[in-house]
């Protein structure tokens, strides 16, 4: 009988074209692709996460969209289960998975052995009142007192990070980073990077934010607003999302959103480069080159025959 296939993973920045590959490679290669993208997951969030239409599937199954409401916590545990699940049912039936998107740590929770610390919903529903309370810079500086190394690597304006730090640190007594431990895979897996010339990403990132508001993304936030977006501690801070609530309050102009919506888009495209160019196993191509499906495909082995 053949071997089950690899997992084969398409990663990189935002507005490369990850979404076009995934689906060309499945349907040459007999796949079906499961979503890599963290915001994906939330119901109503269509326009400003650029999640693909029925059209753009080209007829390929997509699966791990709209599974969670815009009031439920983001739970990388939770997606790893259900990512995993699929995905052990596509390779049984010897067809390919596609794990496509940029959300980098939950592309690494579903191909490696990573384990994730246990939480407390006392203590995550204590340190979220305090940030509600006290803002996220004094969160922060608790941080840096309890754990430099982790306070150094989140923002300190990102509160649901740094309350999961602190909490981390609360419940087991150690570091937060201490919990990421060096990769072990769980499966077969075949890495592919997408990335673009910066300057041509940035461009496209402009492109992409006119289009979401041409597209009617204003309307799209209004009405997962009056549906408890505010009240959501991931979904509420998503690129444009959180720009576009501040519009809808007049915080901001549209034309002060949209500008925001870029500028943090690409700031966030620079994260992710730096974050998946850290995986030696990865195989980076030119998004831009003619030959892309070809070249990609190439880097993926064919089934062998086990007896």
């Amino acid at each position: 009988m053949r071997s089950s296939p690899p997992v084969v993973a398409l990663v990189g920045p935002t507005a490369t074209g990850k979404t076009a590959l995934g689906v060309a490679l499945a349907q040459r290669l007999g796949g079906e692709v499961v979503n890599a993208d963290s915001m994906q997951l939330y119901r109503g969030m269509d326009i400003g996460t650029a999640k693909p239409s029925p059209e753009e599937r080209g007829g390929v199954p997509h699966h791990l969209l709209d599974l969670w409401h815009v009031r439920e916590a983001a739970s990388v545990a939770e997606y790893r289960r259900l990512a995993r699940t699929e995905i052990d049912r596509l390779r049984a039936a010897g067809l390919v998975p596609l794990l496509v998107g940029g959300s980098g740590l939950y592309v690494r929770a579903v191909l490696d052995e990573l384990d994730f610390p246990g939480t407390d919903p006392a203590v995550r529903a204590r340190l979220e009142a305090e940030l509600a309370e006290v803002g996220p810079g004094e969160l922060h500086a608790r941080l840096a007192a309890v754990d430099p190394v982790a306070a150094a690597a989140v923002l300190p304006s990102n509160g649901r990070r740094i309350v999961r730090a602190l909490e981390v640190v609360e419940v087991t007594g150690g570091p937060f980073r201490a919990t990421l431990p060096e990769p072990r895979p769980h499966y077969p897996a075949v890495v592919v990077g997408l990335d673009r010339d910066p300057a041509e990403l940035d461009e496209r990132v402009a492109v992409r934010v006119q289009r979401m508001w041409a597209a009617g993304f204003v309307a799209e936030v209004a009405a997962l607003a009056a549906d408890g977006l505010r009240e959501g501690p991931t979904a509420s801070r998503a690129l444009g999302y959180a720009q576009v609530l501040a519009q809808l309050d007049g915080d901001l102009t549209a034309d002060e959103a949209r500008e925001r919506t870029v500028t943090a888009t690409r700031r966030f495209v620079r994260r992710q480069r730096s974050w998946f160019r850290r995986d030696a196993a990865t195989t980076w191509l030119d998004a831009a080159r003619p030959d892309l499906v070809d070249a990609a495909a190439g880097l993926i082995p064919a089934p062998t025959i086990v007896r």
